[in-house]
C-alpha cells in the first residue's frame, strides 16, 4: 500500500500539470481546418470553430488591386485548384498564374475545393474560391456571434521573401499596412497574431508598435539568441516545425516569456507528446484529434 501511495504522490504533480496546460492549451486550425475542408476557404475556417479551435491560421497574399486574399501561395496553385473553365491544369500553368498580377474579380474563377487532394482523403470537396480576408473574417465573426461562442483569434501568416518582393507581393512594410487596414476595420487587431519566416514585416510591426502579437516561423535548428539578435526584439511567439522541439526548447522560450507553438501536428502520439512537454499549443490540419487529445488529459 505504501508503495502506491508513494508512486501516486510522484505522478500527481505531473497530472496537475498537464491538466492546467491544457485548460490554456491554443488549438489552431491550420488553414481552418485543412485535413477536413478545402484549404484556407471560408468553408474550412467555420470547420475549425464548429470543432471548438481558440485559433484560426490562415496565410495572405495580395491581389493586383491590392486586395489582402487568403492563400497560402501567391499563384493559383494546381494541386488543389481548377482552371477558370473547371478543368485540370499543370503545375507550370498554375504558377505563371501570379495573384499579384491577377484582380480579386479574376481569382473567384478558379475553383479551388473541389479537386481531390489525396494527402487528405478525409477532406469535404466542394466548389468554393479563395476568399478575401475581409469577408472570411466577417463570416467567422458572425458564426461566434450567432452560436454565442467565445471570440476566436487570428493567427495570420504574411507570405513574403525578399525575392518576391515587387514580382510576388509588395514591399513588406506595404504588404503588412494593407494586412492592419483590414485587422482595424473589422476591430480585431488585439485578437491576431502576424506570423512570418520573413523577419522584415515582423520588424515593421514591432518599430509601428502595432497592438497585434509577433510570432516568428521557422523550419531550421536556430539558436534563439542568434533568432532574437536578427529580430532586433523578442517575438510573442516562437514556431517552428514540430519535430524540433524537445523540452530543453520549451524551457528556453518560456525564460525568455515567449510561447512555443509548433507547426504542423497531425498525429495524435505527436500531439500528447508535444502537450507532455509543455508547449503552448499547436497548429494542426486535424483540429478534431488536438480537441480529442485534449479531452483525454483533462478528463484522466
Amino acid at each position: 500500500m505504501w508503495l502506491i501511495r508513494i508512486v501516486v504522490l510522484l505522478i500527481l504533480p505531473f497530472a496537475v500539470l498537464a491538466q492546467k496546460n491544457a485548460a490554456k492549451f491554443d488549438i489552431q486550425g491550420h488553414r481552418g481546418a485543412r485535413g477536413l475542408m478545402p484549404e484556407n476557404t471560408i468553408p474550412a475556417m467555420l470547420k475549425a470553430l464548429e470543432l471548438g479551435v481558440t485559433t484560426l491560421e490562415l496565410d495572405v497574399v495580395i491581389t493586383a488591386d491590392l486586395q489582402v486574399l487568403v492563400s497560402h501561395e501567391s499563384w493559383i496553385n494546381a494541386d488543389i485548384c481548377l482552371d477558370s473553365n473547371d478543368r485540370e491544369m499543370s503545375n507550370s500553368r498554375g504558377k505563371q498564374l501570379n495573384i499579384y498580377q491577377l484582380r480579386y474579380l479574376d481569382i473567384t474563377r478558379f475553383d479551388c475545393g473541389s479537386k481531390k487532394v489525396s494527402r487528405f482523403p478525409e477532406q469535404e470537396k466542394r466548389p468554393v474560391h479563395k476568399p478575401l480576408l475581409d469577408d472570411l473574417i466577417q463570416a467567422c465573426e458572425r458564426y461566434t456571434r450567432e452560436r454565442r461562442l467565445p471570440p476566436v483569434r487570428y493567427n495570420i501568416e504574411i507570405k513574403s521573401s525578399p525575392a518576391g518582393d515587387r514580382k510576388d507581393h509588395p514591399l513588406p512594410d506595404d504588404f503588412a499596412e494593407l494586412v492592419l487596414r483590414v485587422l482595424y476595420q473589422r476591430n480585431i487587431v488585439e485578437r491576431t497574431t502576424i506570423q512570418s519566416f520573413d523577419i522584415r514585416p515582423l520588424q515593421y510591426l514591432h518599430q509601428l508598435n502595432a497592438p497585434v502579437k509577433l510570432a516568428y516561423l521557422t523550419e531550421d535548428d536556430e539558436e534563439l539568441a542568434a533568432i532574437t539578435k536578427k529580430l532586433g526584439f523578442i517575438p510573442d511567439t516562437y514556431s517552428p516545425e514540430y519535430t524540433r522541439v524537445d523540452k530543453e526548447l520549451v524551457v528556453a522560450c518560456h525564460a525568455l516569456n515567449m510561447l512555443l507553438i509548433p507547426w504542423t501536428v497531425n498525429e495524435k502520439a505527436d500531439m500528447e507528446k508535444l502537450l507532455k512537454m509543455g508547449v503552448d499549443g499547436l497548429i494542426t490540419d486535424y483540429p478534431d484529434r488536438a480537441a480529442e487529445v485534449l479531452r483525454g488529459v483533462t478528463e484522466n
